[in-house]
């Protein structure tokens, strides 16, 4: 397998700049989804500290490690390269591959609000310009742009998405469970070395996308038109 090549030397900035990206204080509304999570905990499949993080880890491996993640990859090299066209297109491949109307207005919403973040930071205002032409910005089109409007290695920009979205799941679950922030610590412990995992094979990764996730879909369908939810996914 492939592997992208580690980072030897990290500028302070940049390691300043790779936090800001994955903060949950990124205001882009993070916090208000769940991706199908709520919709697992309402039938009981996930009740407890246990099965939250078998069914984080297992959307994290069997979901955004072989598609949403290895897009990000390619929407990075395609955004340090100004190659706008191809980022469109990346961008249009992930939209389609949105499996409900929930998942779909969940990435727009996101990638609309990081791209008017980034017409507002004198860092990346070319990087937004660039995600001007898309009417629905897909969320990790708007955070390939970030990215390299701030130089970040694709490596750790990558392994730095890949915790983000956990963090985010983690956090959806200590809410819906609901589960005490020590279980969420020992969650984000046990998931860090899934991310570690994937993000050393994302070379390979890279190469071939599958997005076959029906569970997920499912979940996500019914989560829809759940009477009751605290999440909007």
């Amino acid at each position: 397998m492939r592997s992208l090549p580690a980072t030897t030397e990290r500028n302070p900035l940049q390691l300043m700049r790779l936090l800001q990206l994955a903060s949950p204080a990124l205001p882009v509304g993070a916090y208000s989804y769940s991706q199908g999570l709520e919709r697992a905990v309402e039938t009981g499949t996930v009740c407890d500290e246990r099965s939250a993080t078998a069914w984080i880890d297992d959307a994290l491996t069997l979901v955004v490690a072989r598609f949403e993640g290895p897009l990000l990859l390619r929407m990075l090299a395609a955004a340090a390269q100004n190659k706008a066209d191809e980022l469109y297109a990346l961008n249009a491949l992930f939209l389609a591959s949105r499996e409900t109307a929930e998942l779909r207005a969940e990435t727009v919403q996101m990638g609309r609000s990081l791209g008017r973040l980034l017409g507002e930071l004198d860092q990346t205002r070319a990087s937004a310009a660039v995600l001007a032409p898309l009417e629905e910005p897909a969320f990790p089109c708007a955070w390939a742009c970030a990215a390299a409007a701030f130089g970040l290695a694709h490596a750790e920009a990558y392994a730095a998405y890949l915790w983000s979205w956990t963090e985010n799941q983690v956090m959806a679950a200590i809410k819906l469970v609901p589960l005490g922030q020590s279980a969420g610590q020992r969650m984000l412990a046990q998931l860090a070395a899934r991310i570690s995992s994937i993000a050393t094979d994302a070379g390979s990764a890279a190469v071939h996308l599958a997005n076959f996730a029906p569970g997920l879909a499912i979940a996500s369908s019914m989560h829809e038109t759940q009477y009751t939810r605290l999440f909007r996914s």
